[in-house]
């Protein structure tokens, strides 16, 4: 604020109007998340566990009654919530390329990568088991390699949902491209209620507090 006055007093009054302006776009932009959920596109993929993050968005979608629609790289709805404009984005370029659709959409709409969280599988956890972390490496994830390829940074929220390593030697694929159990499937609407949480979180209480109140959920 003291900032604006000594330019106020150097520029002028009719600079006033300008500045503040800037201010109230710069205070908007803080107020933007990006939620990107990864998976691939195509019927044969949406009910397999590698496409947990559009199943999360699709969830939450159906949830706050609010769609989707399909634009420049990937699907995209958009949820207000406390004067805070979330956006939700399904990237179309398939998951070894959901980098191409982050970086052209947080920089279409001016989103840091603090206010960015993007939801991925994860076989190092247990079914269902929650982590959400500030950064981290790509742990073999195809689709947070692209990620961190593209952004040049391995520095931005991200949040990830277990579906476990209960597969046989060489079948990682197969599996991990699998549809989910009997078992999974039931439980799973439960977990995808405390993923909904978790975005509203974000966007309102922030990361640290989200990571406090949902990590080992």
């Amino acid at each position: 604020m003291n900032v604006i006055k000594s330019l106020l007093r150097f520029f002028g009054s009719n600079s006033k109007t300008e500045l503040e302006e800037v201010n109230s776009k710069e205070y908007q932009e803080m107020k933007k998340f990006l939620i990107v959920g990864l998976g691939n596109i195509g019927a044969e993929y949406v009910n397999t566990r590698h496409n947990i993050g559009f199943k999360v968005l699709d969830y939450f979608a159906n949830q706050e009654n609010i769609s989707f629609q399909t634009q420049k790289l990937g699907d995209v709805a958009e949820f207000k919530i406390k004067g805070r404009t979330v956006l939700l984005l399904k990237p179309n370029t398939y998951m070894n390329l959901s980098g191409k659709a982050v970086k052209y959409w947080m920089e279409k709409e001016n989103i840091e990568k603090d206010n960015m969280l993007v939801i991925t599988d994860d076989l190092n956890l247990s079914f269902g088991s929650i982590r959400i972390k500030t950064k981290g490496s790509d742990g073999g994830h195809n689709g947070l390699k692209n990620i961190q390829l593209l952004l040049n940074s391995t520095e931005y929220p991200r949040f990830r949902f277990g579906i476990s390593d209960a597969f046989k030697k060489g079948k990682q694929v197969d599996y991990v491209l699998g549809e989910w159990s009997l078992e999974e499937k039931e439980a799973l609407n439960e977990r995808l209620s405390i993923s909904s949480e978790i975005i509203k979180s974000f966007a309102l209480a922030g990361l640290n507090n989200t990571m406090n109140l949902f990590n080992g959920k």
